[in-house]
């Protein structure tokens, strides 16, 4: 897979092969790139094989801990958090794969197509199919690492089951969000501002700057950005300016101090606390782990 920026907000691109178009693999913890707001053009499904932790989409908070299924649709603004020893079966796939199924099963991509009308995000864990939706997981995973005779229809065989299970079972009528629903207008505002603050990470932004890029009131901005990123876009900043400090530390010479007014931190205390907050080692120990 290989990252890039849209106008406004990264997009995570996936190059897979046209006759096997699925990226199945087990990730441990998240890193920051996912602890950003971003998006895909393919579907996502989440196994959550231990841990805990919380994700951010289309401005929900979904908490989700060992056993859980999540499903991320193409084009949802989401970003990940892990609150404790995380380990994810992460199974991405190119929803063109299945158009040939839509002739006989129009419903077979409704898990996504209807998500937020029919399905959540999060997979009801007390539903009594979800043993079995995990079984089949389990069993695509075997098959893609084993790659024995035909494991290719064997993946398909259990993609294509795993959703039908999914619209029979976990379909929800009437379904009504909880939380305020943010319509199109407001999510591309907040892209329009992450894309900014990307681009100008290392600028002394003020919430009054931010907001009227936008041209919002900083208080209805702040709500707005809360609900979609699940935090403050001051807090929001700080995490980018970290990534690339991270970046800087590891793959250049410069010193600590240099990286850290680089990265928009006009005090080194500030830095190294900030940096030891987030990371859990100072920025000195950390560049040394990294020296060659």
């Amino acid at each position: 897979m290989t990252f890039s920026n849209t106008r406004d907000i990264p997009k995570e691109k996936f190059k897979m092969a046209k006759q096997y178009p699925i990226y199945v693999a087990d990730t441990e913890g998240v890193n920051s790139f996912y602890q950003k707001l971003h998006w895909h053009d393919v579907l996502e499904i989440n196994l959550i094989k231990s841990g805990r932790g919380y994700y951010i989409i289309n401005g929900q908070r979904f908490e989700f801990q060992q056993d859980d299924i999540l499903l991320i649709n193409s084009n949802d603004l989401h970003c990940a958090y892990e609150t404790k020893d995380l380990v994810i079966l992460v199974i991405t796939f190119d929803a063109s794969w299945f158009l040939g199924n839509l002739r006989y099963d129009p419903e077979i991509l409704s898990p996504f197509k209807e998500m937020g009308a029919y399905f959540t995000n999060l997979l009801d864990r007390k539903q009594p199919m979800m043993d079995e939706l995990r079984s089949i997981l389990f069993a695509l995973q075997e098959e893609h690492i084993t790659e024995r005779q035909s494991y290719s229809s064997m993946v398909y065989s259990h993609l294509l089951r795993f959703l039908a299970s999914v619209n029979r079972h976990f379909r929800m009528e009437g379904l009504v969000r909880a939380k305020e629903k943010l319509n199109t207008v407001q999510l591309e505002k907040v892209r329009t501002v992450i894309y900014a603050m990307e681009e100008r990470y290392a600028h002394a932004w003020t919430l009054e700057e931010l907001s009227g890029l936008v041209f919002l009131s900083p208080s209805r901005f702040n709500d707005i950005f809360r609900l979609v990123v699940g935090m403050a876009p001051l807090a929001y900043l700080i995490h980018i300016r970290l990534e690339h400090a991270v970046m800087l530390l590891e793959t250049t010479t410069m010193k600590v101090t240099e990286v850290a007014h680089e990265c928009g931190f006009h005090t080194l205390s500030n830095f190294n606390r900030l940096f030891k907050k987030h990371l859990g080692v100072s920025p000195r120990v950390f560049k040394s782990w990294n020296v060659k």
